[in-house]
């Protein structure tokens, strides 16, 4: 193919040796044609990324012309401009930072943009997982941190497709979760209910299935104990500081700085929209909550002046609001003055799912309960319990195996 004056794609090959091709894929905002080069050693190799460029610009995917964008260039513009508060939730941007910050931009800051390529992405996870020990979660957590910042380079016109689409994900191996079973529940509720402070927050993970956030960030205002309803409307967020000790470095990281500053907001919104919600309370939780504000009204006489009112219900014994680490630690703990086997704090909420599948709650409404956000939610968090199990195959095994006595009297009525 030679040189075409018409605007048409060309290919020839130049005194340097290289095989050369040109391609319009539109028109620059000064009203000359947008006419891009690319070359290789061979003709196939040209011809072929001629035959690439022509379909990204018939599909209007052409990259812009201009400045040229490095991987870390880029990362940091989506993390500082684009994926922000309130776009996104406080603990989601703080999870893309560390992923940005901590893996990405080491592992792929010399690559240009437009250069990088699903192996690339690929050779990341590996060195993860392999040299740095990592799990497969984290090398996840970090595939789908590039894959959005990407798409929206793509949106923007600054890659024609994004590699990570085209990339091996790591294969993630989550144990299914075991929710705890109806005797269990029971047990645990009669030891939370004897805690000398905060017991019923557990009552509420169990018996309503809310998010460790949502517990915490559950003001009074949101719970009204007439009607028997509360309002899910905001999460609590792991706190971050700063140092405040000015000149006068303490020396130590920020969050045991002697004058630390708090960052970050107490709370923020819920996880997704259909997080916000409205959930009837059972009378036996109304009546612990009743007697749970009396014991915090106590708390807050006796705490005076050091009382910090921020309208929480479970609080710690100056009114400021739990820490999640510390409510995590005292899951443990309330676990094992219990007896009952290691569990994540989330399993409350597979077991607060679970009772509602006992209970045959319809899909729709065990979704408004659980503030799920798609049907499919519900195959995930509606573990079949060992009671159901064992149910199920009692019934099995009396319709396959009839036994002796049920197989005479069937034969006594034929006589």
């Amino acid at each position: 193919m030679g040189r075409n004056a018409n605007g048409r794609s060309s290919i020839y090959q130049g005194k340097d040796g290289y095989w050369h091709g040109r391609v319009t894929v539109g028109t620059k905002d000064d009203g000359r044609p947008d006419r891009r080069h690319v070359m290789a050693k061979t003709k196939a190799e040209v011809t072929a990324k001629v035959k690439k460029l022509e379909e990204l610009r018939n599909k209007g995917r052409v990259p812009k012309a201009g400045q040229r964008w490095t991987v870390e260039k880029w990362l940091r513009h989506w993390i500082d401009n684009i994926a922000t508060p309130p776009r996104i939730s406080e603990n989601a941007h703080s999870g893309y930072r560390v992923d940005v910050e901590k893996h990405l931009i080491p592992g792929l800051d010399a690559h240009r943009l437009d250069k990088l390529a699903p192996e690339h992405c690929e050779k990341l996870y590996a060195r993860m997982q392999g040299e740095r020990g990592l799990s497969a979660g984290t090398a996840h957590h970090v595939h789908r941190t590039l894959r959005n910042a990407l798409n929206v380079a793509v949106r923007r016109g600054l890659l024609g497709s994004n590699p990570v689409l085209l990339a091996t994900a790591p294969r993630l191996e989550e144990e299914e979760p075991e929710p705890y079973e109806v005797n269990e529940i029971k047990r645990l509720l009669k030891v939370a209910q004897e805690q000398e402070r905060n017991g019923v927050r557990w009552v509420v993970a169990l018996a309503l299935g809310l998010r460790q956030g949502e517990a915490l960030g559950l003001k009074w205002a949101d719970v009204d104990l007439g009607t028997g309803m509360i309002r899910i409307r905001r999460g609590r967020l792991r706190p971050k500081y700063a140092h405040g000790c000015g000149d006068n470095p303490c020396g130590r990281q920020a969050g045991y700085c002697p004058e630390r500053k708090q960052t970050r907001p107490e709370t923020g919104r819920t996880k997704s929209k259909a997080g916000r919600r409205i959930i009837g309370l059972p009378d036996p939780l109304a009546e612990l909550l009743k007697e749970h504000k009396s014991k915090q009204e106590a708390e807050r006489v006796e705490a005076r002046q050091l009382w910090r009112d921020g309208g929480y219900v479970f609080t710690k014994p100056d009114g400021r609001p739990l820490i999640p680490n510390t409510d995590y630690r005292e899951w443990k703990a309330l676990l094992a003055r219990a007896g009952l086997r290691e569990a994540r704090l989330h399993d409350a909420r597979h077991t607060a799912a679970t009772v509602l599948l006992i209970l045959g709650v319809p899909t729709p409404t065990a979704m408004a309960i659980m503030g799920w956000s798609s049907a499919s939610m519900a195959t995930r968090y509606q573990h079949m319990s060992d009671a159901i199990r064992s149910d199920v195959a009692a019934r099995v095994g009396d319709l396959l195996w009839e036994t002796d006595e049920r197989q005479d009297g069937a034969e006594d009525q034929r006589d």
